[in-house]
């Protein structure tokens, strides 16, 4: 069962400082050049603690992660955070517009403390690998601070929408502010202990599933680990503030749940041939021309069309655009591992069947991303073809919610980035600090 909990977070004061110049977006979308501008955004903005710059002077007792835990500790003191007086849980609501559309959306969420459970206990559930070089960049964070600051962001079901008809804002939000995607974000904080109640019973029998944060998660076990070996307990063990971490529970079956695709775009092919490819191509896929001079709105269209039916790709190389669709018989070699579900999805075909069977990319170097790139713009994939910066661009229609339950339910994984939860949730909206 999934054992939810109201906490007091920690939050900016407003009348300290401006909300949307200290939050961010999380700390794996924080681009080099979105980390400058946060930095020239606010002395207090969340990046210095979650993302810190590197010194070349840095060594083992000065570091960003050093330099994070004097920062919380200051801000904290300096009255830069609140804590809000009564364990609550926070309504979270996105509205916003599709990158390319008009009609606006609303997400809902709601934030609150979750048991870290291990995954063969059969509440929480992944749906990606984890690497391990971004768990203990984590792992050394929340050593150093002892705090939670990110969203994970969590996927329950309740096709009847009851969990969410709970929660109706009746006054103006507590915070409200806008990204710099334009997406707004509006909090307010629940902290009537009979309605609490009733969230946290309704919640009992759900299943979870990690939309984003897998890295995080597992930090977040890994560290629970380490205090438990150490015999930290400082309370029972399952009162314990390690136990727990700050997750948003969205409802899977709301239709303001949005997947995008992340397309992949290979480069640095010496060889690459088109005509090559597309014979290739030919041994896994019926290969159909299509209009080469296509464009990003016409290419998606052709796109949803085909993918109606089943497998849709649609790679895009110097002169020519190809429609990838019908998937013949393979070898099962190819899909070694790989269970029906996972061999139906058509990024699990894109990968082995193109990627490694055709082009001759490893998994190794896909993981590395030395010849590939993964770009969710499907303009911008279609642009370095043409441009001359990439061999070919292999353009998707998005996993489905609904697949993405099944796989991580069963147990089963999908590769890296075969999803892009949109919009992402902000950091800092509230924090969970352990002590």
């Amino acid at each position: 069962m999934a054992q939810i909990e109201p906490f007091r977070a920690l939050r900016y004061d407003p009348t300290r400082v401006s909300i949307p110049q200290v939050l961010t977006q999380p700390y794996d979308k924080i681009t080099p050049e979105m980390q400058e501008g946060y930095y020239a955004a606010s002395p207090h903005n969340l990046v210095r603690i979650i993302l810190g710059k590197q010194h070349a002077s840095d060594h083992d007792g000065e570091n960003r992660y050093s330099r994070a835990s004097q920062f919380f500790a200051d801000w904290r003191r300096q009255g830069i955070f609140f804590q809000d007086a009564q364990p609550s849980l926070y309504l979270y609501i996105q509205r916003f517009t599709l990158p390319g559309e008009k009609s606006e959306l609303e997400r809902r969420g709601i934030i609150a403390l979750g048991k870290v459970e291990d995954y063969s206990a059969g509440v929480v559930f992944r749906h990606e690998q984890t690497l391990a070089k971004p768990k203990a960049d984590r792992l050394e964070l929340l050593r150093a601070t002892r705090a939670h600051f990110g969203q994970l962001f969590m996927l329950y079901s309740d096709p009847a929408g009851e969990i969410d008809g709970l929660l109706k804002p009746g006054h103006a939000p507590d915070l409200e502010t806008q990204d710099e995607y334009g997406v707004s974000h509006r909090l307010w904080r629940i902290a009537d202990p009979g309605l609490v109640d009733l969230v946290r019973g309704k919640m009992r029998d759900k299943k979870l599933v990690i939309a984003d944060g897998h890295h995080r998660y597992e930090t977040a076990l890994n560290y629970r680990n380490e205090r438990r070996a150490a015999g930290d307990t400082g309370q029972a063990r399952a009162a314990a503030p390690y136990e727990l971490v700050m997750m948003t529970l969205v409802n899977m079956d709301s239709p303001g749940l949005v997947v995008l695709p992340t397309h992949r775009v290979v480069h640095g092919l010496q060889s690459f041939s088109g005509a090559s490819f597309r014979e290739g191509a030919s041994s896994y896929f019926s290969v159909e021309e299509v209009d080469a001079s296509v464009d990003a709105v016409r290419a998606a269209a052709i796109l949803r069309e085909a993918g109606r039916l089943g497998t849709a790709i649609l790679a895009v190389t110097a002169g020519r655009v190809l429609l990838l669709d019908r998937p013949g018989a393979v070898s099962s070699d190819i899909f070694a591992g790989f269970s029906l579900r996972q061999q139906s999805l058509d990024v699990v075909q894109l990968h082995k069947c193109l990627l490694e069977g055709v082009l001759g990319i490893s998994e190794e170097a896909v993981r590395e991303q030395k010849n590939v790139r993964y770009i969710r713009d499907l303009g911008e994939s279609i642009a370095q073809v043409r441009s001359g910066a990439a061999n070919v661009a292999f353009l998707m229609n998005p996993v489905r919610v609904a697949q993405v339950r099944d796989i991580a339910l069963a147990g089963e994984v999908l590769p890296q980035k075969s999803t892009d939860f949109y919009p992402k949730l902000l950091t800092g909206l509230t924090v969970y600090a352990l002590e």
